[in-house]
């Protein structure tokens, strides 16, 4: 299964986003405290499009607990990273991948970091920015991981449910 770990994060319009990432890519949600806004806020509600109540996910009271009750392979996104994200290998369906991200103002905690600096990861992108916005990192990240297992099962058509796959073809549109 694939994870996304927000390390304390502190804008609930990233988290809603991200959260509606998650729902629609298969993704499970970490959250680790302290957070920077309540979850049941407006905000989270309006930038994950109602969607939250389907999103898998847990809130942890700190970095310890989550750790201690999750086991797999971690990797962690930084800007002082020296690997980009093209070189992580996630294609094995069958095993946990945690993807951290830091909150953001200051990233992940830099112990943290360092203990784990072989797996720190990095998008590229030129000098004149330091980071791009967490939510869209996360939906790079999320997509290129779908991309290396086969994009599991994922619909590449627009769904029935909603307009479906020949909706431009219909009569209706056709004059």
């Amino acid at each position: 299964m694939n994870h996304i770990v927000l390390y304390e994060p502190e804008i609930p319009q990233n988290t809603g986003n991200i959260m509606r990432t998650a729902l629609a890519t298969n993704f499970k949600v970490h959250l680790i405290e302290p957070l920077g806004f309540k979850l049941d806020s407006r905000s989270i509600k309006r930038s994950g499009a109602n969607h939250i109540k389907y999103v898998d996910y847990k809130v942890y009271k700190n970095w310890d607990e989550f750790i201690s009750k999750n086991k797999g392979e971690f990797f962690f996104f930084t800007r002082y990273a020296h690997k980009g994200f093209y070189d992580i290998k996630v294609e094995n369906k069958d095993k946990d991948y945690y993807f951290v991200f830091g909150k953001e103002s200051t990233g992940i905690n830099h112990d943290i970091l360092r203990a784990n600096f072989d797996f720190c990861i990095r998008l590229p992108m030129n000098s004149l920015v330091r980071s791009l916005n967490l939510s869209n990192t996360v939906a790079v990240i999320c997509y290129e991981v779908l991309r290396q297992q086969g994009f599991n099962e994922l619909s590449i058509y627009e769904p029935e449910t909603f307009k479906g796959k020949d909706f431009l073809f219909t009569e209706k549109l056709i004059k």
